[in-house]
């Protein structure tokens, strides 16, 4: 039962953590034309929704945030930015369990990244490669080979688009 009880609590730990970075990396909103990141308090107002530490420097987040982007494989999120570090603490408190200490809001996202790296689950979290989309999501199927975001608006409009260019080249 120990076994199962570690299971599930590892399985919402992915979850938070899935959910935080992926809220990170949808900050850049290419469909909706909006970046939390564009302004200071927007980049504040963001943290605080998010019950995150303060936001720290917000050229460093975007550099982090591109730097993540492209690692997920968004191909357009390179933009040269060195990435630098995020100071990045871990304590024990009283019961000996590690805590995240000292970690600005990037340093927390950056400590989910590494959870979900460490626990195998990093290749889950992708781009959609919808021009217009780009939007972050996490890949639940079984084999790990989700394409888009959702198939029933990025991938149907890419599907239906490649067959009517298909259609347009074929013989009548």
């Amino acid at each position: 039962m120990t076994g199962l009880v570690a299971g599930a609590q590892a399985g919402q730990e992915t979850g938070r953590d899935a959910e935080l970075v992926l809220a990170f990396l949808n900050t850049l909103d290419v469909e909706q034309g909006t970046d939390a990141l564009n302004d200071e308090a927007d980049w504040q107002e963001w943290a605080a929704r998010t019950g995150l530490a303060p936001p720290g420097d917000r050229d460093h987040a975007r550099a982090v945030r591109t730097a993540l982007r492209e690692a997920v494989g968004d191909p357009l999120a390179s933009d040269g930015v060195p990435l630098g570090s995020a100071p990045i603490g871990v304590t024990l408190d009283d019961r000996g369990v590690p805590v995240l200490a000292g970690a600005d809001a990037v340093g927390q996202v950056l400590a989910a990244s590494v959870r979900l790296s460490v626990l195998g689950q990093w290749d889950r979290v992708k781009i959609c490669p919808a021009d217009n989309c780009r939007w972050a999501f996490f890949d639940h199927s079984r084999n790990r080979s989700r394409t888009w975001c959702s198939m029933r608006v990025c991938g149907n409009r890419t599907k239906a688009r490649i067959w009517r260019e298909r259609a347009r080249v074929r013989p009548a």
